[in-house]
């Protein structure tokens, strides 16, 4: 066990360590608490919060455009893509993101959810209306890039990440159908599958309940997926092969206690350059070390669902609820 570094002693004599931080005229409460003294070299002591757009219904997926430098982000109900960039606030980046029917649709989430780009820049986008992976072409069409696995179409996917090598890795849970896990039209499993760059659509995974976010560690020899399954909430891992499957996978960290019926639990994450964990919950975020041991959290009081390297790489971007937020910290990407 590590000793308890000043952060922790702190949190242990007062019982959490809050610092007060004004947004305009609202006050925000951001309780961080260290559990490792690998946590300090991650977070600043002094680190602030910041509310960057709010009035949204529900964000997810939010990623950073380097060359752009702007922030992309989805409002699932909405059924759209909305770009921020400092100094300028929040606009209409892409409507009809997840969902392209003439008529109403059915279910409350029919917007896009992960977001990522490829490596020519474009955006890369989790579609649940249509329930596809689909891609931004320059010029504005929307091009589907898969939306079936040995012939049924896929469930509503979720979120997603490239490899150096151009593969495509995704979560599909049926969180974004109509009736979710009761809908007539789910598919007959809720999968992890990896659409390689010649196109070749593989499932990897077949047993996870509720697969919801997925990243890789910065040598990509290792998959995490986090399941939000009410009985096995947790962020997963699993030793990635050399032709690019993976093996029989293990619970890195076990989530239960953040777990909020129904299947709101362990969501978005990305990881730092030394292979930590920054994964949204209920209530906040949690960084966990490669090793499984749960370093120290940041609790924002929000349900927060993603997160994402923006700017220099070192500040992190999170969505949640009807806002998305801003926090710089002392480690960042190792590539975004």
């Amino acid at each position: 066990m590590n000793a308890l570094c000043p952060r922790l002693m702190a949190a242990t004599l007062l019982g959490m360590l809050v610092q007060s931080v004004t947004i305009g005229a609202e006050p925000v409460a951001l309780v961080i608490t260290s559990l490792d003294s690998r946590f300090d070299q991650l977070v600043p002591r002094d680190a602030r919060l910041e509310k960057i757009v709010d009035g949204f219904t529900w964000v997810e997926g939010p990623v950073w455009h380097k060359q752009g430098e702007y922030l992309l982000f989805s409002d699932i109900p909405a059924n759209a893509v909305y770009k921020w960039k400092p100094g300028e606030g929040a606009s209409l980046f892409v409507k009809n993101s997840g969902y392209s029917g003439s008529t109403p649709y059915a279910g409350k989430e029919p917007g896009s959810n992960g977001l990522t780009l490829d490596a020519q820049g474009r955006l890369v986008l989790c579609r649940h209306g249509d329930r596809q992976i689909g891609r931004l072409e320059s010029h504005g069409t929307m091009v589907p890039l898969v939306d079936h696995y040995d012939g049924h179409k896929l469930n509503s996917p979720n979120d997603l990440v490239f490899t150096s090598n151009g593969d495509l890795y995704f979560t599909d849970p049926p969180f974004g159908l109509p009736k979710a896990f009761d809908d007539p039209g789910k598919a007959p499993v809720q999968g992890v599958y990896r659409l390689s760059h010649d196109g070749a659509l593989t499932l990897l995974i077949n047993d996870i309940k509720a697969p919801n976010g997925i990243a890789f560690s910065p040598d990509e020899k290792t998959l995490y997926v986090s399941d939000v399954d009410p009985k096995r909430a947790a962020w997963l891992a699993y030793d990635v092969k050399a032709d690019g499957t993976v093996a029989e996978g293990r619970v890195l960290f076990d989530a239960m206690r953040w777990r909020k019926d129904p299947f709101f639990g362990p969501d978005g994450f990305k990881v730092d350059r030394k292979g930590n964990i920054f994964g949204a919950r209920p209530g906040g975020i949690s960084v966990i070390a490669p090793d499984g041991t749960l370093l120290g959290t940041i609790e924002t009081g929000q349900p927060m669902s993603n997160v994402a390297w923006g700017e220099d790489g070192q500040t992190l971007f999170m969505t949640g609820g009807s806002s998305v937020y801003r926090l710089r910290l002392a480690t960042g990407a190792d590539r975004y």
